[in-house]
Formats: structure tokens, C-alpha cells, sequence
């Protein structure tokens, strides 16, 4: 009877060691991005006047009209100074959603991070030109930076941790809170929306985006504490207001990663409503594991899962939008 420690795989026997391939980690390419979409799911349909997951009922918006001419176009800066809220994801699918609609749509990554880009297939390292070109470098035009998506009708302004530095480069620029609104303005009448993704902080490239703004979207998460951050960010929209931009008004108020099974994010819910009441959309975003997957496939959910409950939730709340 052989012993543990002589049985070949067993216990005792020791691992051969690691093979040495020679390839320093820096260069190793990781990807997940799955080989093809996964079967949609049907999302349950709901009809005007049900009650909503905001616990009123939910108002009829229609399709909107079909658009003779394009521009000029209606700036809407995704806020919220917590990260992880949804922002970027927001930002992306409202996009692709609002170009399903007709709507022209720029998209602008005002985060160093990039993950706006990365979201749509980009890898913001590789970049020889970003939105920091525009901003810094007089030679370099916003035409030359920005790029086409995957979905038509929808452009890209990318960014990379470039931008990083131009908060500390523009605090002694004359009229830097507007910088950005003097980068987008050779193309707002190409375009019927811009959406701007803003970083997670109320910094000076934050205080930008709000200045050059129409209005304000801001995607809360249903957790306690984005609910407690929510009063300093209407307190500097509030400022932006009153300094910079008196035209700057609070779209809407977004819900995210909602879980209608607990009774923490339905007591969150109702908190919010009753707080903010019309200006919460009835369009609320569930937790579902679609989301993760169109960031590494580099897609919308509209057209990575386009029956799925989240694109039809995102289509919602383009017409929300559109309404408003």
C-alpha cells in the first residue's frame, strides 16, 4: 500500500515549478470581451399609469417626432461627485438610446480615467490625441479628436489620464471655468445632444462641464450614502447657477442599480421622491449583470442586449429626456 507522500497526484506531491515565458507583465494583453451576445431576456412590460418603481404611476411619453434638420445642440453634463454610481454607463446607453430616436449625439469623456472610451472599444492610452489636445494646444481643433462609435450617430470626444493635468494647467488660465464650452462650441449645431461625462469629484473640470451645460443629469444609486451626497452637488449646480451659468437647470435625477428586492433601495426610492418629487424620472435602472458585460464587449446594452430589460429601460429614458 503505497504511502500519501509516494502516491503519484496525491497530497504530498509537490507542483512542478512555474514555467518562465519571458514576457514581462506590462506587455500581457487581458480581454474578456465575450465571442457574441448572449440571448436577450424579454423584460416585463409595463404600461402608463402602472405603478412605477418610484411608487407613482407612470406617465405616457410618446416616440418622439422625427427631426428635419440637426442642432444646435442641448448640453447635458452626468454628474455626481460619488463614483460608482453609474455615470459613465448612463452616459453611453442614453446616448445610443437618444440615436435610435435620430438624434445626433457627441459624447464627451471629461474623465481622466477614460472610461467613457474604454466603454466604447477605445483604449485611451493608445491615443495620440485626446480632449486635452483641444483644451491645451491652439493648433489642435475638436474636428481632429473626434471619433466615430460603433453606433451610428453617436461621436466620441475621448480622453486619457492626460486631462489629469490640465486642472492644474488651467487655474491660472483667464475664464477657465469656460474652457470647455469654447472647445464644444465649433460643433454644437452638428449635433443635437452632447453628453459630458463628468469625473467623480467637483473640481474645476466638474465646475467646466456645469458651466457649459443646458442641464444637469444625475444618476443616484440607491444606497444610502449617494443619497447623502446629492445635497452638496445641488449646492455647487446651485452656485454654477448663480456665477457662471444662470441657464443651468437640473434635468433630472436618475436611479440606479436598483433592487427592487430589498427594502433598503425601496426605502431609498421613496426617499428621493419625496425630496426631489417631478424631478426624478420614472425611468429607474435595475442591477443586472448585462451592464458589466457591455463594458468589456466595448457596446450599448441597446445593441448588445437590445430586448433586455436595461436597453428598453435606457430607450425610456431617452424619451424622458427628450420630453423634458
Amino acid at each position: 500500500m503505497s504511502t500519501p507522500g509516494h502516491a503519484s497526484g496525491s497530497w504530498g506531491a509537490q507542483p512542478p515549478p512555474p514555467q518562465q515565458t519571458g514576457v514581462p507583465r506590462a506587455q500581457v494583453e487581458l480581454s474578456l470581451a465575450p465571442h457574441a451576445a448572449p440571448v436577450d431576456e424579454d423584460a416585463v412590460e409595463q404600461s402608463a399609469g402602472d405603478m412605477g418603481p418610484t411608487g407613482r404611476p407612470l406617465r405616457f411619453v410618446p416616440d418622439p417626432p422625427l427631426l428635419a434638420h440637426h442642432g444646435p445642440a442641448r448640453i447635458l453634463a452626468v454628474c455626481n461627485q460619488k463614483g460608482g454610481v453609474g455615470k459613465t454607463t448612463s452616459t453611453i446607453n442614453l446616448g445610443a438610446a437618444l440615436s435610435e430616436y435620430g438624434r445626433r449625439v457627441l459624447l464627451v469623456d471629461f474623465d481622466p480615467q477614460g472610461a467613457l472610451s474604454v466603454g466604447l472599444g477605445v483604449h485611451p492610452h493608445q491615443l495620440d490625441q485626446t480632449i486635452y489636445n483641444v483644451i491645451m494646444e491652439r493648433d489642435v481643433g475638436i474636428n481632429d479628436v473626434i471619433m466615430n462609435t460603433p453606433v451610428e450617430g453617436m461621436d466620441l470626444l475621448p480622453s486619457n489620464i492626460d486631462l489629469s493635468a490640465a486642472e492644474i494647467q488651467l487655474v491660472s488660465e483667464v475664464g477657465r471655468e469656460h474652457t470647455l464650452v469654447r472647445t464644444l462650441r465649433p460643433v454644437i449645431d452638428r449635433y443635437d445632444y452632447v453628453l459630458v461625462d463628468c469625473q467623480p469629484s467637483l473640481g474645476l473640470l466638474t465646475v467646466n462641464a456645469l458651466a457649459a451645460a443646458d442641464g444637469v443629469l444625475i444618476p443616484l444609486e440607491c444606497e444610502f450614502f449617494s443619497l447623502r451626497g446629492v445635497a452638496l452637488l445641488i449646492d455647487t449646480i446651485e452656485k454654477v447657477r448663480e456665477r457662471l451659468n444662470p441657464k443651468l437647470e437640473i434635468t433630472g435625477i436618475l436611479a440606479t442599480m436598483y433592487d427592487p428586492r430589498t427594502l433598503h433601495s425601496r426605502e431609498v426610492m421613496a426617499r428621493v421622491v419625496e425630496a426631489f418629487g417631478e424631478v426624478v424620472f420614472d425611468t429607474v435602472i435595475n442591477r443586472t449583470v448585462r451592464f458589466p458585460e457591455t463594458t468589456v464587449a466595448g457596446e450599448p446594452i441597446t445593441r448588445w442586449a437590445p430586448r433586455s430589460a436595461g436597453a428598453k429601460a435606457y430607450r425610456a429614458l431617452a424619451r424622458e429626456v427628450i420630453g423634458r
